[in-house]
């Protein structure tokens, strides 16, 4: 049972399974996106705005940005509670936060994320004004996880990236509104980034643009952009794109 805080923040706990963990054991960002996912669809519902309301309408919740921070890493066996609370319109988007709280209740991961309603009958956008008696105020929480809303991602200068892979998106990508979930364009970009660097070191921020969505049958190109600080710190950008447009960009900093 999902239950809301006085402050409207739902509350989870969980235990790590191994099946969340990588290599080293460490909590994979996709699985703390899958959880952040699960969690916003869980909290949406109890404030009144869920899945089951909004299709009734042929709407629905379609992620378009996402900003994650890893503080410490979370291990497979560890008994974490993760958080999200919707914080109101910002422009176009709504905003949602996220914190994960390892063991010793110490925030271990920091989220923000930018929404969007999408009519599914035209796949327009349904402006944050249209819905102010379905989200009143008083379902809000202004705490920030992270300071400011997940940024825009810009593309990287052509002739600064390279062909790394293609992916044909197909069963396991598919989610129940019909096109790729948020997540698999995240495994993408892990994979994309490279063995060299991602069994080497652990992801401390992940920010991602969803820019159109993919639908089974269509083949993604992926690009990667790997840029090295003198301090060692490796930011690899990876841009999927179908028909030489740009259907996400993800930027991972390690």
């Amino acid at each position: 049972m999902f239950q809301l805080d006085k402050e409207n923040k739902l509350t989870v706990e969980e235990l790590i399974p191994c099946y969340a963990t990588d290599f080293h054991k460490y909590l994979r960002p996709t699985a703390f996106m899958d959880y952040a996912q699960e969690l916003a669809y869980q909290s949406a519902t109890a404030l009144g705005f869920g899945y089951n309301v909004l299709i009734k309408e042929q709407r629905a919740w379609v992620l378009s940005r996402f900003h994650i921070k890893f503080l410490k890493p979370i291990r497979w066996g560890d008994t974490v509670k993760i958080q999200s609370w919707h914080k109101g319109p910002n422009g176009l988007f709504f905003l949602r936060d996220f914190k994960l709280m390892d063991q010793a209740g110490d925030p271990a991961v920091l989220a923000t994320s930018s929404w969007i309603i999408l009519d599914l009958v035209n796949r327009s956008f349904v402006r944050s004004n249209a819905l102010a008696q379905l989200m009143p105020v008083e379902t809000e929480c202004h705490e920030n996880a992270i300071e400011t809303p997940a940024p825009k991602l810009l593309p990287v200068r052509e002739g600064n990236v390279e062909k790394v892979g293609e992916h044909i998106v197909n069963y396991a990508d598919i989610d129940c509104l019909g096109h790729t979930n948020n997540v698999r364009y995240v495994v993408w970009s892990m994979d994309a980034a490279g063995a060299d660097i991602t069994f080497k070191k652990p992801c401390r921020e992940l920010f991602i643009n969803f820019i159109k969505e993919t639908h089974v049958g269509e083949t993604v190109e992926l690009f990667r952009h790997v840029d090295t600080a003198e301090d060692g710190t490796i930011t690899a950008t990876i841009e999927g794109r179908v028909e030489g447009a740009n259907s996400f960009i993800c930027k991972l900093v390690f």
